[in-house]
Formats: C-alpha cells, sequence, structure tokens
C-alpha cells in the first residue's frame, strides 16, 4: 500500500484563534469602511491577507535568533546572510533592507529617472508604485494565456516575448532595465519558465539592456520549474535557483515570503556599478550598509530560513496545500486562476458576481460576503489594486479581478482549508442574489487599496 501524504514538519507551539458572529462581523466591517486591510487582526477568524510575514519559523530560526549579532557595522549575521544569498543566487553584493518595497525604492532611486519606462510582467502593486510615483511608465508584457483563468497552462506567468521586444525596439532609449516577478503575483501566483528566463536575457543582451528579477517567490518558482519544465526533473530546487539567477543583472526580494521571516528583505547584484550607486540611497533610506533595514538576529533569521525554503521537501508540503484548497474548490464549482499557484488561490470574482457591475468592484465585494460568511479575510487583487492611470485618473478594469486567498507557510491545516472552501462554496452558491457592490468614498493618490474607504451600494 502506498503511504498517504504528510507534511516535512511537526508542530512545537500554537496560537489560539477565535470564532465570531456574523452580527459583529458586519459591524467590524463597516467599522473599518468595508476594507478588510484595516481590521483588527483578533476580529479575524482565518487570515489570508497575505503570506508575508505571517509564516512560522522553524526551531532552527529561533535558535539563529538567539545567537544574531546586532553590531552596528560588520556583524557576523550580515556575512551569514551575505554568503547564504551568494551561494543560492550566485549574486555578490548584498544589500539589507526591512522589505521588499524598501529594496525596490533603494533600487530604482539609483536607477528610474522620470520618462523612464520600465517593461515587465505584471509589476506587483509596491513596484508599480515605485516605477508612478517616479513618474516613470511600467509596460506588462505578460503572456496573453494568464488572461483566460480557466485555460490549464504551466507557465502563465512567462513574458511574452514578442510584447517585450516591441517595447524595446520602440523605447530602448528610455529603457533601464526589465523587470520580471518569479513567480507573477498579480497573474495569480503564476510561474515562469526558465525557458523564458533564458528568453528575456536574450532579448535583453540584444538591446544591451539589464534584467532584474522581483524575486519574494523565487523558491516556488524554482519548485514549478522541476515538476513541470522537462529537463529539470532530477535537478535540485538550490541548482534550479542559481540556473535561474544566472539570467538576472539583480535581484529585490521581499524575505517576508521566500525567506520565512516576518521582517526583511535585501538587494542583490553581479554589478558593482549598481551597488555602489544604490548604498548611498540605503545609508539615509534604511541604514548601515551592513544591517540596511534589519536586525542582526533577523538577518541570522533569514539566513537560514533561505536554506530550509530551498530544499524540495519543504516547498512540496507548501504547494501541496494550496493544491488541496484548489481541489476542493473544484469539488464545488468556484473558479480560480488555474492552476493553482504556488502562494495562494486567486478567485476568479469576473466570474462568480456576474450581476455585480465593473465599476462596483466584484472582487473586492466578494472579499467582504468571504468575510462576513465566516471571519476569513481575503485581499483584493483587482480593479482597487490596479490604481488610476497616471495620466487619464480613470479607473483600469482592463485586468483581472481576484480575490487572492494567500496561504502563510507552515500555520495552518488542512482542516482551515476545508472551512475556506465551505465558506466560499456558501457564497458562491447565493451569488445571484448579490446584484450590487461597493463605491469608493475616499482613495489616495497612489497604492490606494491599503487605505481606500468604501460604501456599500443599494
Amino acid at each position: 500500500m502506498e503511504l498517504p501524504y504528510a507534511e516535512s514538519w511537526k508542530i512545537k507551539m500554537v496560537e489560539p484563534i477565535v470564532k465570531s458572529t456574523r452580527e459583529q462581523r458586519e459591524l467590524w466591517l463597516k467599522d473599518a469602511n468595508y476594507n478588510v486591510f484595516q481590521l483588527r487582526a483578533d476580529q479575524v477568524y482565518i487570515d489570508c491577507l497575505t503570506d508575508s510575514g505571517t509564516g512560522a519559523m522553524s526551531d532552527r530560526q529561533w535558535a539563529a535568533l538567539m545567537t544574531g549579532d546586532e553590531s552596528y557595522a560588520g556583524a557576523r549575521s550580515f556575512y551569514e546572510l551575505k554568503d547564504t544569498i551568494a551561494r543560492i543566487t550566485g549574486f555578490e553584493y548584498v544589500i539589507p533592507t526591512h522589505q521588499g518595497r524598501a529594496a525596490e525604492n533603494v533600487l530604482f532611486s539609483a536607477l528610474i529617472k522620470p520618462g523612464d519606462i520600465i517593461p515587465g510582467n505584471s509589476h506587483f502593486d509596491t513596484t508599480k508604485g515605485h516605477i508612478e510615483s517616479r513618474h516613470a511608465l511600467a509596460v506588462d508584457c505578460t503572456v496573453d494565456e494568464a488572461k483566460d483563468t480557466q485555460l490549464e497552462a504551466p507557465f502563465k506567468g512567462n513574458v511574452d516575448i514578442k510584447k517585450l521586444e516591441n517595447v524595446l525596439e520602440h523605447n530602448s532609449d528610455k529603457i533601464p532595465f526589465i523587470i520580471v516577478t518569479i513567480t507573477n503575483n498579480t497573474a495569480g501566483g503564476q510561474p515562469v519558465s526558465l525557458e523564458n528566463l533564458k528568453a528575456v536575457r536574450a532579448l535583453a543582451d540584444k538591446y544591451g539592456k539589464r534584467v532584474i528579477f522581483d524575486s519574494a517567490r523565487f523558491a516556488e518558482n524554482a519548485y514549478f520549474i522541476k515538476v513541470r519544465e522537462k529537463g529539470y526533473e532530477d535537478w535540485t530546487i538550490k541548482d534550479i535557483c542559481l540556473e535561474i539567477f544566472k539570467n538576472a543583472d539583480g535581484m529585490t526580494m521581499s524575505a517576508k515570503k521566500d525567506g520565512l521571516v516576518n521582517m526583511g528583505g535585501f538587494i542583490a547584484t553581479r554589478h558593482e556599478d549598481w551597488y555602489e550607486s544604490a548604498k548611498k540611497y540605503c545609508i539615509p533610506f534604511e541604514g548601515y550598509l551592513t544591517y540596511g533595514g534589519m536586525n542582526g538576529r533577523d538577518m541570522a533569521a533569514l539566513a537560514v530560513g533561505l536554506d530550509e525554503n530551498t530544499e524540495y521537501d519543504m516547498l512540496h508540503t507548501r504547494i501541496h496545500q494550496v493544491e488541496y484548497l484548489a481541489k476542493k474548490l473544484d469539488e464545488y464549482g468556484v473558479p480560480y486562476q488555474r492552476p493553482a499557484g504556488g502562494h495562494a488561490i486567486f478567485v476568479d470574482a469576473s466570474l462568480i458576481l456576474t450581476k455585480v457591475p465593473k465599476e462596483e468592484f466584484p472582487a473586492q465585494t466578494l472579499t467582504v460576503e468571504l468575510y462576513k460568511e465566516a471571519g476569513i479575510r481575503g485581499c483584493e487583487i483587482g480593479y482597487i489594486l490596479a490604481d488610476r492611470d497616471p495620466v487619464t485618473r480613470e479607473n483600469r478594469f482592463d485586468g483581472l479581478d481576484f480575490v487572492r486567498l494567500a496561504i502563510p507557510r507552515r500555520t495552518y491545516t488542512d482542516n482551515h482549508m476545508n472551512v475556506i472552501a465551505a465558506a466560499l462554496k456558501n457564497v458562491y452558491d447565493r451569488r445571484n442574489e448579490i446584484k450590487r457592490g461597493l463605491k469608493i468614498v475616499w482613495e489616495a493618490e497612489l497604492m490606494r487599496h491599503f487605505t481606500v474607504k468604501l460604501e456599500p451600494l443599494a
């Protein structure tokens, strides 16, 4: 008899979570202006807002915390982290930051000027925000397969090489670099193939451009290459990671995802000129070069986390849980971006709340309904997150409208996945009763989804 699947870890410590009533949740939502970012954490039963900084650290990571070196300059913990990053990515120059958006802020301050054009695959919210706040333009060159959420394709995060070459051909003098997000979060946590990364590299070389990888979930991307891309079945995850980063000149990293820590990030590059340009922004924005925005203990924990999360068993356990939730949704007929992504299920609100006009934000409406149903907090990755066009100031309705259910690493059990699936089924079963959505009553000019205030219509 074949042995059943089991997690590659055992539980050492638990944190209680508490249920609430629907009446309580309706009041809390009203107080939060129907923006789930504004809810208190203790008002949430199962929190799938993000997988960023919400995972559980291992015993080795907690032990590393105790031995972290807090020296202001030249801390041992920095060199442990630097050596780990070099071993996994091949990049020699490393600047720690307090999280991924800080890495973008430091590096983009050095590289982007007004009028620049930055092509890539579905720039995530902070990436696009840092580009547009510098009066530059982010151009999405993702493959069209990503737009069809019900299409089964192994690498829907890929860059469309023809689209990218068109941008390079007509705007080469305005492009300081190409950026590729691995995995492609906005497209549904979808991976990018090594074949595609190599094609991007070849095109960049043709036009004399450098390439940055937004690498928050690079280890999950490596896992998908191993299990989906022919020729890499027998490679280790660490070897695939090295092969991935051969195609980049540098990376930004939110270590709160695949680094398995609660706070942290970094810039890494093979180019000394990029390092020299970026480090002058690190000191005033983040801190001295050997700690940036991180404590020594957090750098020590990150070094261990990067090592642990570039092993197959850890990644298999993590992605298996996401796939488990996907199979439950398949049973109930709930549509999501197929195939299941590495860190989350992206529920396609446009195929569920078909009676809610796009101007009333179906994905945010579904996010609210799911919270009211069971106290589950998801995150809208759709029309509100897309912000307004920086020139016309019109809402951008040309993308996908998802509710992202991000699964924290090593945090919830499959029983929690069952609750999430059942709650979504309940909302899905009454989808035709939901005919009105939400309106914006206040919004920030940039990255509005974090603080937007909404009111229900009808």
